[in-house]
């Protein structure tokens, strides 16, 4: 998994529009890459829907939103649309960024074992450098847990 100090991996993704959206295009800027395990379940929809209802406060303090998922293009528009996203979520099908993140690992749930995307949060510097990984995300309070560090 990228740590502090780490370098923003080169990634190119599509979007929920279809669209390429580059890692670079966010050079000069504070990125937010959030990792959420699959769209519109309950979970990683408070979620979403937290760091969108408190996106304005987050683009006052400097930072741009990605959010980054296995699921498909359809499946990221008809939730980015569902719930009117201000930012775009990246469809990563073949796991691409996931893994260049190392957030692709063995989880367990109920005593079954399997592999899945794990809640992860990673805040760049305007030189693309990992100023902080947050791997305890609490959905409710993603946005907070972004603007305490």
């Amino acid at each position: 998994m990228l740590k502090i100090g780490d370098k923003l991996p080169e990634f190119e993704g599509i979007n929920q529009d279809g669209e390429t959206v580059r890692s670079s295009q966010f050079s000069g800027r504070k990125l937010v890459v959030f990792f959420y395990p699959q769209a519109s379940t309950p979970t990683c929809t408070v979620e979403a829907c937290n760091l969108s209802d408190h996106y304005f406060q987050l683009e006052e303090a400097g930072f741009q939103l990605l959010g980054i998922s296995g699921d498909g293009v359809k499946k990221q528009k008809n939730f980015h649309s569902k719930f009117a996203f201000p930012y775009d979520l990246i469809a990563d099908e073949t796991h691409d960024i996931i893994e260049k993140f190392g957030v692709w690992k063995e989880k367990k749930t109920f005593g079954k074992t399997y592999m899945g995307i794990v809640r992860t949060t990673f805040i760049f510097d305007e030189k693309g450098i990992c100023e902080r990984v947050i791997e305890k995300v609490t959905s409710k309070t993603a946005a907070q847990q972004i603007l305490e560090g």
